[in-house]
């Protein structure tokens, strides 16, 4: 069973966050070592941390680069009335697109795709552009990819003051 909780983490549940954001392969001993904590003690704010849908899931980080595709882009589209990219096609229908995100203003999804070559990406684009009007830029360097989750810089001074953690 899923459930949200609005209950804020505090400087315990940042702390496990963290070490599992940077190595989700830990053990529950393992980090227990790194946060003064029992193994058991661990595992059920962990536990609570996945129910809470705080830990969403658990997978492995794979270099797109590395893997044969070193093409990023975004594309910003402006869907034609009956063309919506997202109720005319299915993932399936485009498996360079890694993310779409629906937007409010002058274009209704910003989608960030990956491509093998630029002929791919200029074919990709090709199809995408049946939907709608695009706005495209090419990727030509990434800083901060994969940044953690930390918490709210406010409430983690007040949270490890409170439970007499030093930061």
């Amino acid at each position: 069973m899923t459930f949200r909780s609005e209950k804020p983490l505090d400087a315990v549940d940042w702390r496990l966050v963290a070490e599992l954001q940077a190595d989700g392969r830990l053990s529950y001993k393992e980090l227990g070592r790194r946060i003064n904590l029992s193994a058991p003690a661990v595992a059920e704010r962990v536990r609570r941390l996945e129910e809470t849908g705080v830990l969403a899931g658990y997978r492995a980080v794979v270099d797109a680069r590395r893997a044969g595709y070193p093409i990023l882009a975004f594309v910003q589209m402006q869907c034609s009335l009956g063309s919506c990219l997202l109720k005319t096609s299915t993932a399936a229908d485009y498996p360079e697109i890694v993310e779409v995100h629906k937007l409010s203003g002058d274009h209704c999804s910003m989608i960030k795709v990956r491509a093998a070559s630029l002929a791919h990406l200029e074919g990709l684009f090709e199809r995408l552009g049946k939907h709608g009007e695009m706005r495209t830029s090419v990727v030509l360097s990434t800083q901060y990819e994969g940044r953690p989750v930390e918490p709210p810089v406010d409430d983690f001074l007040h949270a490890t003051a409170a439970e007499g953690w030093s930061t």
